[in-house]
Formats: structure tokens, C-alpha cells, sequence
């Protein structure tokens, strides 16, 4: 990589000697003062400034100061006619990189330039490494290979790098606090706090504290002046979980934040402001909520911005050997235990069941069955009761699906002896039209295609 290098001088000579020598290795960039400098930063990525300490306008600590406060990554480094311990002492203090005195050894000089080059390389060699171990591992703990996952993480993707409100929608279990992490993670905000509240937990009094703080003596018990989750997450996320659980006055707090991004501490008066990412979740329908009043209309559009919706377990039954493997081998290692492998009757078994608290139920069900398990297999009867019992033998499923299939072909053959008329079909088959209609209906929506008239 060529390094862009940008020499500051008023003196012309000076600016245009160095730029002669250094041409050759480094993509040269000159301005005669701090402000035409800054002017070229503004359309030019600049690696290494070479800049005068003395200049007639800004100088060149006032410079340092004002590029390391909005690119801290720059190479500065400081040239004085006039140099000394104490002016150095403060340039460093300040992040410049090195300090020189004029004439320049052009020698030491390439030396310095060489040094500060490889440390842009390992700097930019570590950005790319953190981009890519941040689109692999952003989403790793959400386990998935199935269709419905794969759009759930290319939405994960697509949405994490802007400033976006997002609401994420399903089912207890589901995952959706991990989802939120995921979009953090992958988010510029990246570097600042994630922090969760769940809002179901508290009641309205403690929430209204725990989000917004209180003053000293705002409320019994408050004995000490406390910043709330709003203030804790400033430039970073907050991740508000079953915001359905929000009393309506708390609703009209929140909807103020995101409308003027401020609030005031519980017991006072100091306009406090937050520069935040708001997620929030719920396992219920927020919109039918506000459409019935049991929610802020207003603050559900608010809210709504980018909805992304989990899919249930049970509509990714695929995902279901992986998330067993992952989760054995999570239980292995917590538990010292050394389970090799899951049957296929098993994960068969495991498959049938509805699973109706999605994965963290099947994340609970395994690490049962590896904490009790008595050999390094996992089989059928290392299954909990609970979910062996409601799960159906295999010959039931198959004999329940001859029985639907045999079905579907009577209602067939009656629909085409009628030239598919639906009432003489239904009076052939011995049942009303009505009864007919709900299972044709059942056909096509489990894919079947029936003409009818």
C-alpha cells in the first residue's frame, strides 16, 4: 500500500523540497497553511501529516489538535526551527507521532516515514481482520442453516450498519435479544454499550428509574443521585425487550426521546440528551395492540421502522441437528462430559415435537438430556418424558397420512365425476358444501392445486 502523505508549510521551499524527495514512494499532497490542509482532508484519506510548527494563521499545535479530534488514526508529525524538550513533550501529549527540527535529515526522515507506513499496514490489516470476524461471528450464536434463517441473517446484515429503530417480533425463545446483539455487533456503534432492559420484569416505578435515572431524594430510598439505561447507552444501543409490557405513561416518555432525542432524570429538571440506537421486542402482535388501544398508536410507528420477524422452531425443523450438535457440545464442555453423538431415531423424535418454546426449550431439553446421560450416545430414551410423550410414534404419523391421503384422493375422484362442481361433489361424498370447501381449502393450503367450480 502507498501511503497518502500531506506536507504543511507556509514556506514554499521547504514544502516543495520534501515533496520532491519523497514522491518517489509516498502519493504527495502540499498546502501552504493548516486551513487549505484541512480543505484537502475533506476529499482526500490522508495517512501521514508532515506539518510546521510555526505558521501564520493556525499553527501547527492548533492543527494537531483539530485532526486528532476527528481522525485519531492520522500519522502527525511536528517540524520546528525553534525546537525543544517542552514544546516536543506537548506535541506527544497532544498524538503527534514524532517531533523534528529543521533542516530535516532526510535520512531519519525515510526512516520515520518507513516506520509509520508498516504500522498503517498492521492497522488497516486489522481493520479488515475486525470486518471479517464481525460478519462471521456477529451472528454466530444465532444457529441457522435453513431458508428462513438465511433471510433473517442477510435482514441482520442489511440493517446493522444503519441508524435505523428496529422492532424484532417472536416467539418466546425465539432469540430475540441475541438478534439485537447480532445488529450491535454489526453496527458502527460497535464500540460503544449494548445494554438490555427487559421491560416485563419491572414494575412502573422501578422501570421509570432504570431508564431515565432519578435525583437524590426524587423518590423513598433514592439516596444517591443514579443514571439511568438511556444515559448508560449514549452512542451506543438500547435494547428494550416485550416493549408491549410498557405502561402507557412510560410510552409517552419513550416517544418523547426518539421524537427530541432528551429526557429528564426522575425528580429533575436538567434536559439531558442521548445520542442512541434504539432495538425493542415483543412475543405479542404490537400492532393489533395499538389498533385495540392496548398500545401508543403513534409510538408503534415510531417503533416499527425496520420490522424483523424470527421465525418459530417449529418452521425450521432443519436447523433442529445443528442446534443439537452445537448445544451438546456447549453442555460437553460445561459439564465435562463427553457426548460423541445423537442417534438419527432421536433427532427424528426430536423433529416431530412442536416445540413451543422454540430454541431455548430444545437448548434446555439437551442440556438435560448431557447432564443425565449415561453413555457417550445420546438415544431415544435419554429423551425428557414430557416431550417423548408428545411426540407421536412414527406409525401413527405414517397410518394419519394414508388416512389424509386416501382422503384427498376421494374428494379427487368425487370432484371429477362432477365435472368439479362443488355441491353435487359434496352431496356424492355425503357431506355439506360448507364441509367441503374447508377441505379443499386445507389442500391447497398444504401446496395441492384443485380446480373447482
Amino acid at each position: 500500500m502507498i501511503a497518502n502523505v500531506l506536507i504543511v508549510d507556509d514556506d514554499k521551499n521547504t514544502r516543495e523540497g520534501l515533496q520532491r524527495a519523497l514522491k518517489n514512494r509516498y502519493k504527495i499532497y502540499i498546502a501552504e497553511s493548516a486551513e487549505k490542509a484541512l480543505n484537502i482532508m475533506h476529499e482526500k484519506h490522508i495517512d501521514i501529516i508532515l506539518s510546521d510548527l510555526q505558521m501564520p494563521g493556525m499553527n501547527g499545535m492548533d492543527f494537531l489538535k483539530q485532526v486528532k479530534k476527528y481522525n485519531n488514526d492520522v500519522i502527525f508529525i511536528l517540524l520546528t526551527a525553534y525546537g525543544n524538550i517542552e514544546t516536543a513533550v506537548d506535541a506527544m501529549k497532544n498524538g503527534a507521532y514524532d517531533f523534528l527540527t529543521k533542516p530535516v535529515n532526510l535520512n531519519h526522515l525515510e526512516l520515520l516515514f518507513e516506520r509509520a507506513a508498516k504500522s498503517i499496514n498492521i492497522e488497516k490489516e486489522n481493520t479488515q481482520l475486525h470486518a471479517q470476524l464481525d460478519e462471521k461471528y456477529g451472528i454466530e450464536s444465532i444457529i441457522g442453516e435453513s431458508e428462513p434463517m438465511q433471510k433473517l441473517f442477510n435482514m441482520i446484515r442489511q440493517v446493522a450498519p444503519t441508524q435505523a429503530t428496529i422492532l424484532i417480533q417472536g416467539e418466546s425463545g425465539t432469540g430475540k435479544e441475541l438478534v439485537a446483539k447480532a445488529i450491535h455487533r454489526l453496527s458502527t456503534r460497535n464500540k460503544a454499550p449494548f445494554i438490555p432492559v427487559n421491560c416485563s420484569a419491572l414494575s412502573e416505578s422501578l422501570l421509570e428509574s432504570e431508564l431515565f435515572g432519578h435525583e437524590k431524594g426524587s423518590f423513598t430510598g433514592a439516596t444517591n443521585k443514579r443514571e439511568g439505561r438511556f444515559e448508560l447507552a449514549d452512542t451506543g444501543t438500547l435494547f428494550l425487550d416485550e416493549i408491549s409490557e410498557m405502561s402507557q405513561e412510560i410510552q409517552v416518555k419513550l416517544l418523547r426521546i426518539l421524537e427530541e432525542r432528551t429526557f429528564e432524570r426522575v425528580g429533575g429538571t436538567k434536559t439531558i440528551e442521548v445520542d442512541i440506537r434504539l432495538i425493542t421486542a415483543t412475543n405479542k402482535d404490537l400492532k393489533k395492540m395499538a389498533m385495540n388501544n392496548e398500545f401508543r398508536e403513534d409510538l408503534y410507528y415510531r417503533l416499527n421502522v425496520v420490522n424483523i420477524s424470527i421465525p418459530p422452531l417449529r418452521e425450521r425443523i432443519e436447523d433442529i441437528p445443528l442446534l443439537c450438535h452445537y448445544f451438546i457440545k456447549e453442555f460437553n464442555e460445561k459439564n465435562s462430559k463427553n457426548i460423541e453423538y445423537l442417534d438419527n431415531e432421536t433427532i427424528k423424535m426430536l423433529e416431530k415435537y412442536p416445540w413451543p418454546g422454540n430454541v431455548r426449550e430444545l437448548r434446555n431439553t439437551i442440556e438435560k438430556m448431557v447432564v443425565l446421560a449415561t453413555s457417550n450416545t445420546l438415544t431415544k430414551t435419554d429423551v425428557p418424558e414430557d416431550i417423548a410423550s408428545a411426540t407421536p410414534p412414527h406409525n401413527i404419523i405414517e397410518s394419519k397420512s394414508s388416512i389424509a391421503n386416501a382422503e384427498k384422493e376421494m374428494i379427487m375422484n368425487a370432484l371429477e365425476n362432477n365435472n368439479h362442481n362443488i355441491t353435487k361433489a359434496a352431496e356424492q361424498l355425503g357431506i355439506s358444501r360448507r364441509t367441503l370447501h374447508r377441505k379443499l381449502n386445507k389442500f391447497k393450503n398444504n401446496g395441492g392445486t384443485v380446480a373447482e367450480r
